[in-house]
């Protein structure tokens, strides 16, 4: 499809600078503009340079996966994979990069994709306040300008320049249960078992990498995960999946035949000999496959076929950015740095030098430009290719499994990623913290990954480190109930926080059972943004773009078309003001019952107790609401109710499993 033209109310534009690596992050044919770049002012003297004078009350909005507000204007972000559990306000970079902005330039709004796999920095409005630079490394990039009428416009037509957004299969939707790690299968039969217990909802069960032997990809540990067939078989009589991880390290060890395999087929990234790069992670020295290489890609997606003849159905990959602990040099220099220091005597100074220098080893920019991958453009550097692994890994993954098992839908998701990636599968926003500002984090991260073609998202709920709360499980929960992705996970050495863990489980019961209530809605809303390139969270500014209060309330979101949510993430709070750009009415479920009440449109003072929770539906609209389950399974769609002062709704659905999206059969008009 040709989109160099108009067609409705968009237009895109590709701009080439250099000879740039073939990203295949755009899934259209759009040739290349041989005018002048617009809007932005282009300097090569080091790289490139785009700067673009903003006016005052501009906003900025994208970069997907990106720290503090919905509207980036006013700090720095590097577009660069990083593994950064501790991640604050002041982080630059996270997990996924993801170069897409709307920039609303003197009213008119305008998109621009900077699709460059190496490190890309925008300055937006930091440095000098009414200034945009976007500054790259490299001098090879292409620059998309993508023109519209709204922002909507803007991001249905650069999400249908990108390519439909990966579709889960529907239990998927179901609410999952992780740690770091269940250790044995009796764990995860007792984890399953105190869920039904205490008649909490569940669809799926994680396995850590302890799983695996020694933490090698496609093993299994024989003495806590033996016969894993007659296991998973086991699990899915209780309707319960069971969801291993993948990393992306090779361990190398001789009668390892993923390794041996790798070496003997030349499938691993190399150093500048041409040798497999080594580095260590979770299970000591390993190699990383070459996931830009389409042979080294094919062989091992493959191999997750060594994980589906046992009976599993979903996946998530881990550690692609991808993760180095420290390399065979980085111990090298460490003892170096050492022995210096340990002739003379340490000062604070020195102290505080080699604390740095230690802490620099991780996910070192040293250890990234010393391998390199063999790609069909040629022989690049890691640094240069650097955003390009974790989608490609799991797009080795994805094209995999389409063979292995083409008819059907297999859960997968991953922790890097980049633009391109949103079609082979979704993302978890990374390791986060117990934090109550992780919460305010993920509302505003949720539309800014839907513009750039993820749907299937969400957190860790109740934080990936440190010790959880009571109450911020709870608001946690209360915020994850509308993500597609609805995933307690938590680290080793933090407190257990399975829900049953907690006093009065009743509360958590009664929001886990309006997850299920809320999925014929969800799942929905869901499929409609994929299949027409929509979003499924909405600021709303882009709702409500000459409301001047919508426009500046970050901390809300529309949820599909009829829903807006906005959630606690204060300790110790009673509730929270709401900002009503039109009448609507509230949903509140307390003590698993649901009532409905009217607001006009305005602010408000929103009693919301710890244990319950509130969201609200548009004027005029409504939504589908099932009766209560315990799984996905059980869900009743041919008895559904309508809920909100609307009269009829478009619902969504299929059998869940299969890949008849767009059978005309699979949609219907309820009506009161």
């Amino acid at each position: 499809m040709n989109f160099a033209r108009m067609t409705g109310v968009f237009m895109i534009k590709k701009y080439i600078f250099g000879k740039p690596f073939d990203t295949e992050a755009v899934f259209a044919n759009i040739p290349e503009c041989n005018d002048a770049l617009p809007y932005f002012e282009v300097d090569a003297t080091e790289g490139l340079k785009f700067t673009l004078k903003l006016g005052k009350e501009d906003a900025v909005y994208g970069l997907g996966e990106a720290s503090r507000g919905i509207n980036k204007r006013g700090y720095v972000y590097d577009s660069f994979c990083s593994d950064d559990p501790n991640h604050t306000e002041a982080t630059r970079s996270l997990y996924g990069a993801h170069s897409f902005l709307i920039i609303e330039n003197s009213g008119k709004p305008f998109g621009v994709f900077f699709d460059c796999p190496s490190k890309i920095t925008f300055d937006i409005g930091f440095t000098r306040k009414d200034y945009l630079e976007v500054s790259t490394q490299n001098p090879d990039i292409n620059v998309y300008i993508i023109e519209g009428d709204s922002h909507y416009s803007i991001t249905e037509s650069f999400r249908k320049a990108i390519g439909r957004s990966y579709i889960p299969p529907m239990w998927a939707f179901g609410y999952t249960q992780s740690r770091w790690s269940y250790m044995d299968k009796d764990t995860v039969r007792e984890v399953v078992r105190k869920h039904k217990e205490a008649n909490l909802p569940l669809d799926a069960v994680y396995l850590d990498i302890d799983y695996m032997e020694s933490y090698k990809d496609f093993t299994v540990n024989e003495d806590t995960f033996g016969d894993l067939e007659a296991f998973a078989k086991e699990m899915k009589e209780q309707n319960i999946r069971l969801v291993p991880i993948i990393d992306a390290g090779v361990k190398i060890e001789k009668g390892y035949d993923i390794y041996e395999e790798g070496v003997d087929n030349g499938y691993f990234c190399t150093d500048k000999d041409g040798n497999p790069f080594e580095a260590c992670v979770w299970p000591g020295m390993t190699h990383f496959p070459d996931f830009l290489n389409p042979e080294a890609r094919r062989w091992f997606g493959l191999k997750y076929k060594f994980l589906t003849d046992k009976g599993i159905e979903g996946f998530w990959n881990d550690m692609n950015e991808p993760a180095i602990f420290f390399s065979r040099k980085s111990v090298t220099d460490t003892e170096k740095k050492i022995r210096e220091y340990a002739k003379e005597e340490l000062t604070l100074d020195g102290f505080n030098d080699l604390k740095h220098f230690l802490s620099s080893r991780q996910n070192n920019m040293e250890d990234y430009e010393s391998f390199y991958h063999n790609t069909p453009q040629g022989r690049y550097r890691h640094i240069d290719l650097h955003n390009l692994y974790g989608y490609n890994m799991t797009r080795s993954a994805s094209e995999a499994l389409s063979e292995i098992e083409p008819d059907k839908r297999i859960l997968l998701f991953s922790r890097a990623s980049y633009i391109g990636m949103h079609r082979y599968g979704g993302i978890w926003t990374g390791d986060n913290h117990a934090w109550w500002s992780h919460i305010l984090n993920e509302i505003r991260v949720l539309p800014s990954l839907n513009m750039c073609g993820f749907l299937y998202i969400g957190a860790d709920i109740g934080g990936f480190g440190c010790d959880t709360s009571r109450d911020l499980m709870l608001r946690w929960l209360s915020l994850g109930i509308f993500t597609p992705l609805m995933r307690n996970h938590s680290a080793l050495g933090t407190r257990l926080q399975e829900c049953y863990r907690f006093e009065d489980t009743e509360d958590f019961r009664h929001i886990l059972e309006l997850r299920y209530r809320l999925i014929p809605y969800l799942y929905s809303e869901y499929m409609k943004a994929a299949l027409e390139d929509k979003m499924l969270f909405k600021p709303l500014a882009f709702e409500y773009p000459d409301d001047e209060i919508a426009r500046h309330t970050e901390d809300q979101l529309l949820v599909g078309n009829e829903i807006m949510i906005a959630p606690v993430y204060t300790q110790n709070a009673i509730g929270r003001y709401v900002y009503l750009p039109e009448d609507m009415t509230a949903i509140r479920m307390s003590g698993g019952e649901i009532t409905e009440k009217p607001y006009v449109k305005g602010h408000h003072f929103i009693e919301i107790p710890e244990n319950e929770v509130v969201f609200f539906i548009r004027k005029g609209k409504c939504i589908p609401f099932a009766e209560s389950a315990k799984n996905t399974s059980e869900i009743d769609f041919t008895s559904l109710s309508l809920l909100g002062d609307g009269n009829e709704y478009l619902l969504y659905t299929d059998d869940g499993i299969g890949k008849d999206f767009d059978n005309p059969s699979n949609r219907k008009i309820l009506k009161k």
